[in-house]
Formats: structure tokens, sequence, C-alpha cells
């Protein structure tokens, strides 16, 4: 379902990828290893149509994002791609419920349907009796839940998701590890997760380790 091939990246003089090849299945979760600099969040953020390649090519769905322009890029991530981060950027003056929606109004979606998938992911996840509460009045692990409901809400084909558990606690961060197996399982949703979290990774499907811009 997502086909990256000789993905080369450089920033000034800073080659950062260096001919990535990477292919993922419908509802696989792949986690990606590394230290730090070995390129996992660059590599996460070309896949996820934030950046763009020096060269190679990302096909998702069979889509090749590469020729799309800014407006149709921007229109095909929102359908297509659902980010959560270690950082769960949930717009403070907004509730758990609209920050969800948002996501679902830049699709289009009418308030009402869009109301009402977000309250069924937060049901889902736990969270629905924090629906109408701010991000301060939440827990970390409750912000995290509601951030992965955004990335939910427009049925992405893919969840890419960049050190999800690196701000929580423990018992957070095993909750959180549960729930994306729990939600490939229950939505046969796709996962690309790049983790320092030896367990999330091993939990994985599949463990990729990327050294010097490469995957070896």
């Amino acid at each position: 379902m997502i086909k990256a091939e000789n993905i080369h990246k450089s920033y000034g003089d800073l080659e950062v990828l260096k001919g990535v090849d990477l292919h993922i299945k419908k509802g696989e979760v792949v986690s990606i290893v590394g230290s730090s600099g070995a390129g996992k969040s660059t590599l996460l953020q070309i896949i996820g149509t934030l950046d763009l390649p020096n060269t190679g090519n990302v096909a998702i769905n069979e889509v090749n994002t590469s020729v799309l322009n800014d407006k149709d890029l921007s229109l095909f991530r929102n359908k297509n791609i659902g980010f959560v981060f270690q950082f769960h950027h949930l717009l403070p003056e907004f509730t758990a419920l609209e920050n969800v929606c948002i996501p679902a109004f830049i699709h289009k979606t009418n308030k009402a349907e869009a109301e009402k998938k977000a309250m069924e992911l937060l049901n889902k996840l736990g969270v629905a009796d924090r629906a109408s509460h701010k991000p301060s009045e939440l827990s970390g692990g409750e912000q995290q839940r509601v951030a992965v409901c955004r990335a939910l809400i427009n049925n992405p084909a893919v969840i890419l998701a960049d050190e999800p558990s690196g701000n929580l606690d423990s018992a957070s961060a095993k909750e959180l590890h549960q729930l994306f197996f729990t939600l490939r399982d229950e939505l046969n949703q796709t996962f690309v997760i790049v983790t320092h979290n030896e367990e999330l990774a091993n939990m994985a499907d599949r463990k990729l380790t990327m050294k010097d811009g490469k995957i070896v």
C-alpha cells in the first residue's frame, strides 16, 4: 500500500537519506528504529508528503504523490494520511471534540456528521467523557488519545506516528501501544511508527532499523 523507492534527501551538504526503499502492506504495523540522526523522522515526513525527496518516488494506494501539485497534495494528505506526533499538537482554544473534528471540516464534512464520527472515535478510545474539555484539562495520555482520534477521523489509508509515546509515562505509553494494535485489528488500519521505545518497536509486525540514512 506504501511504496517508497530510492528516496534521497539532503539539506545543504548534509545527506540525510541515501537511497531508501520501503514497501508496506495494508493492515501492517511497521516500526522504524535507529539512533538519532539516522533519518527516521525525515523518512516519515517524506512518506507523509510533509517534505519532498530530492530524488525517488512515494506511492500511497498506487497514487504517485510526487506528481501532485501543492493543492492536490494537501487534499490527498487530508484524506489519506493521519499523523500522531510526540507532542500532540492539539489546539489549546478548542475542546477535545472540536480538535478531532478539524480534519473532517477541512475535508468539507458537515458539522453533524463530523461530530457524530468524532464522538464514536472518542468513545472507542475511552475519552468520550472528556469531549467538552480543552487540552489543558486532559492528562498526557488523554491528550494523545484525542490526537489519535483526530488522525483517524477521515478514515485515512495510513497512520504515521513519530515517537507517539515519547512524552507519556510508562502506563499511558503501554495503553497507547496496545491501542494501535487494537485499531489495526478492528479497522485494518496501517501504522508506520518511528520510535525509540524498544517494547513498542518489538510489538510491530516488522521492525526496520535505520543507520546513516539507509534501512539496514
